[in-house]
């Protein structure tokens, strides 16, 4: 769908209070929006917070995952790049990621059913997304967003106290932060820090994992619903995957990246009628041809070590499972 009949087709639904559900590239090359009770025959399936068209049939599978990572050479070579880049100053956060070919005996739409997060979206036979990351709320009037930075293994000992106190997480935390309050505030008033590096705890099939998340909100004008369809564009990367300076940051990442990223850090949500949840397309594989392939990575600071940056790429290919506690 084009730019211009997205927009239209969007602001129909927001200005009738028609249910939609809505996806857009990372790019925001791709954009799709459909009614939400057409979104099944469209080969799309959803669960955001619960609310889902999907009825769960019982399988007895067992999740299982292989993962090839990208070599630390090609990394090394990307990663480099980046440094350059932040050691001359025309970027000081940049999210950098890269496809790594996994094994896996489950179809997408299995991981799908399989996968335990608050947010999952299945794209026809084309890519799964079980992301933890909320990209924006609306709900009254006010507009909510959940920047997510900084991770580490929850087996560690001490690991939520390490998390807190690293400094170099703590930095980048700030950063996207103070990148996304100044993004809310090019749509919405009265923007406030909410919630401040709260812990999220993520289980997954190899191990659990704590990230670190805030919350800020903002209040938008009652007739939000008019202006909104070209008014997330604006918002458009989400900072958390993209870096900042923000548009800097985007051709950086363009250049350093081995390929496109496509809907993998896109956003996708649904309208209610009323409100909005969406979230940030991350945790995502994709289908090419007969292989599959998880898409990861993290962000590189000026302090960043070559080795814990790969390793957290490699720490992020999952698929997240439900706590049995």
């Amino acid at each position: 769908m084009q730019l211009d009949e997205f927009q239209h087709q969007f602001s129909n639904y927001l200005t009738a209070k028609i249910p939609c559900l809505f996806i857009i590239d990372f790019e925001c090359n791709k954009c799709i929006v459909v009614a939400l009770d057409e979104a099944k025959a469209h080969g799309i399936y959803f669960d955001i917070q619960g609310k889902t068209n999907y009825h769960n049939h019982i399988i007895t599978k067992t999740i299982n995952l292989e993962d090839e990572p990208i070599s630390k050479d090609i990394f090394t070579k990307s990663f480099n790049k980046v440094k350059e880049y932040l050691d001359n100053g025309y970027t000081y956060l940049l999210n950098l990621t890269f496809p790594s070919q996994i094994q896996t005996s489950l179809s997408l739409k299995e991981i799908f059913q399989l996968s335990f997060a608050p947010y999952k979206l299945l794209y026809k036979d084309q890519f799964v997304v079980f992301s933890p990351e909320c990209f924006i709320k609306i709900h009254s009037n006010e507009i909510f967003t959940f920047p997510m930075k900084g991770t580490i293994d929850a087996s560690i000992s001490n690991a939520e106290a390490l998390l807190l106190n690293n400094k170099k997480e703590e930095w980048e935390h700030n950063t996207i932060v103070d990148l996304l309050r100044n993004d809310l505030a090019l749509i919405a008033n009265n923007i406030e820090l909410t919630k401040y590096r709260y812990i999220d705890r993520i289980k997954t099939i190899k191990n659990e994992i704590l990230q670190t998340s805030s919350e800020i909100k903002g209040t938008l004008p009652t007739t939000w619903q008019t202006t909104f369809a070209k008014d997330i564009f604006k918002l458009l990367p989400a900072g958390s995957i993209s870096g900042a300076p923000k548009q800097k940051t985007i051709h950086i990442i363009q250049e350093c990246e081995i390929s496109e990223r496509g809907f993998y850090t896109g956003i996708f949500g649904i309208f209610d009628g009323k409100d909005i949840d969406s979230a940030v397309a991350i945790r995502f594989i994709e289908q090419k041809g007969d292989k599959q392939y998880f898409r990861s990575g993290g962000g590189i600071t000026s302090n960043s070590n070559i080795d814990e940056e790969y390793e957290e790429l490699i720490q992020k290919i999952y698929i997240p499972k439900q706590s049995s506690t």
